[in-house]
């Protein structure tokens, strides 16, 4: 065994001593959960245990987010470590203990186990501080969840006080068994954009078709020839999904309506394919108004950019994480997931990678478990301690700790 996995060996020791205490701060964060930029009552929590620690939290000044900053005891480099606040509108219908007791808000992605989880690292690098020779930036961010919380913060200068070298984001995941980190160098998660169309026809009665101009077929087909459009025009090894996730049009059985809404996501893993949606998207919609002799406008409404990891700064994560919890217990990813993050816009700033901590508990069904975003979703919180330790390893090995 290398001094240096004896010290992760350590380290991981450490991360399962402070495990009780690092879920306590989730469970008390879970029972509050809080949506979008507005996060009083997380914000709080983080601040009073960054002040247990002797740390300074920064608030922001256009949303709730906090920064705090660890001297080492010798100048050096930097390193971003960031976890995300916010919560999901939906009801929680878990079961546990701890269950949210806020109706129809409920932490369905994690993002509590990312708090307490950084809030733990912080603890363990205090620690060591005299070990460290440069800084840690610890970033809390709210609105995650399509709120572009990220972004604030880099507007209101989260990066405004000196160069940052490094940035290192976890998400628990369920898609994973309990421990496993999984990753993988360049697109990690994809872009998302917001489809939003309006069909519009001629309203009539439902009983003669022909004098009108039905929205809802018409609704129909393009939807039809979108996904059509998607399989046969965008190469299988640089993917776009698009899907139609609403429909609202009519108001009972024998009226035609005169339009109808839709809306939907467009999601892709690279910036030209997602160029490249955008006009196949209008270019479909126009070509199928004008055969049906119908109005169809539409909008694609930017959101996060694709989520790249930077291939230099994957590798050397992926031998901090080797040596922390073992190869078996590394899933390299073999393509993007589709889902997004807007951790992205840190990675267009700084090299740096997000990696999932699988949190499937032990006795539920891979096939079935709850998945991040259902409202019955239960992470394993002993998984707590592997993301804890991978946080505050990737701050020491990059400090020279």
């Amino acid at each position: 065994m290398t001094d240096s996995t004896a010290s992760l060996a350590d380290l991981r020791a450490a991360a399962e001593a402070i495990l009780p205490d690092v879920i306590e701060i989730r469970r008390r964060i879970h029972r509050y959960p809080e949506l979008g930029l507005d996060l009083p009552v997380t914000q709080a929590v983080v601040a009073e245990e960054l002040r247990a620690l002797g740390l300074e939290s920064r608030p922001g000044d256009m949303t709730t987010s906090v920064i705090s900053v660890i001297d080492g005891a010798r100048p050096g480099p930097t390193i971003l470590l960031r976890a995300d606040m916010d919560a999901l509108p939906l009801q929680e219908d878990t079961g546990l203990e701890f269950a949210s007791e806020i109706g129809g808000q409920m932490h369905a992605c994690g993002h509590d186990t990312h708090v307490a989880m950084l809030l733990g690292a912080a603890r363990l690098l205090v620690e060591r501080r005299e070990s460290l020779a440069g800084r840690v930036l610890l970033m809390f961010q709210p609105g995650e969840e399509g709120f572009f919380g990220a972004k604030f913060m880099l507007e209101e200068g989260l990066l405004a006080d000196g160069d940052v070298d490094r940035a290192v984001a976890l998400h628990i995941y369920t898609r994973f068994p309990a421990g496993v980190v999984a990753f993988r160098p360049g697109p990690m998660l994809a872009s998302a954009d917001r489809i939003a169309a309006t069909v519009r026809g001629r309203g009539g009665h439902a009983s003669t078709p022909h004098l009108a101009l039905d929205p809802i077929t018409v609704t129909a087909e393009l939807i039809l020839a979108w996904q059509t459009a998607v399989t046969r025009g965008v190469d299988v090894f640089d993917p776009a999904v698009l899907t139609v996730t609403r429909v609202t049009g009519g108001t009972t059985n024998n009226i035609i309506p005169e339009s109808v809404e839709l809306e939907g996501t467009i999601r892709t893993v690279s910036e030209a394919t997602r160029a490249s949606m955008v006009e196949l998207v209008e270019r479909v919609a126009a070509g199928i108004a004008a055969a049906h002799g119908a109005t169809i406008e539409v909008e694609v409404v930017p959101g996060y950019p694709v989520t790249v990891n930077d291939p230099a700064t994957t590798a050397w994560f992926r031998e901090i994480a080797v040596e922390l919890v073992g190869e078996g217990a590394i899933e390299d990813l073999p393509a993007p997931v589709m889902g997004a993050e807007d951790f992205s816009y840190v990675l267009q700033e700084v090299p740096g990678l997000m990696a999932f901590i699988g949190a499937r508990p032990a006795e539920a069904d891979p096939l079935t478990a709850p998945q991040n975003h259902s409202n019955r979703v239960v992470f394993d919180e002993p998984s707590m301690a592997v993301g804890l330790a991978l946080y505050a390893a990737a701050a020491l090995r990059h400090l020279g700790g």
